[in-house]
C-alpha cells in the first residue's frame, strides 16, 4: 500500500465538478484507491463517495492505493489534488 496527503488548493474544494474528474482519473488505474479525511475512508472511484467527505480547499486529505500501478496512481492523484484550480 502507498499513501500519501495532500491539501486540497482548489479554494472551492472537491464539489461536483472537481471530484467527476478526480474519479474520472481514479478509473484509470487498477489499483484499488481511498481518500481518507478525518477518519472516514471513501473510495475514489465513487462519486457519492468523495462527496460524502464534504472536502474544502485548504483541507488536509491522504489518498492511499493498492494494487499492482498504486504508485502511478498516488502521483496522479496527488498532482491533480494539488495543481487542480478552478
Amino acid at each position: 500500500m502507498t499513501e500519501k496527503t495532500v491539501v486540497i488548493q482548489n479554494p472551492t474544494g472537491l464539489h461536483a465538478r472537481p471530484a467527476a474528474l478526480l474519479i474520472q482519473k481514479a478509473g484509470s488505474f487498477k489499483s484499488s484507491i481511498k481518500i481518507v479525511k478525518d477518519g472516514r475512508e471513501a473510495d475514489a472511484k465513487s462519486l457519492l463517495g468523495v462527496m460524502s467527505l464534504a472536502i474544502k480547499g485548504n483541507e488536509s486529505i491522504t489518498v492511499r492505493a493498492e494494487g499492482e500501478d498504486e504508485v502511478a496512481a498516488i502521483e496522479a492523484m496527488t498532482q491533480f489534488l494539488e495543481s487542480h484550480q478552478e
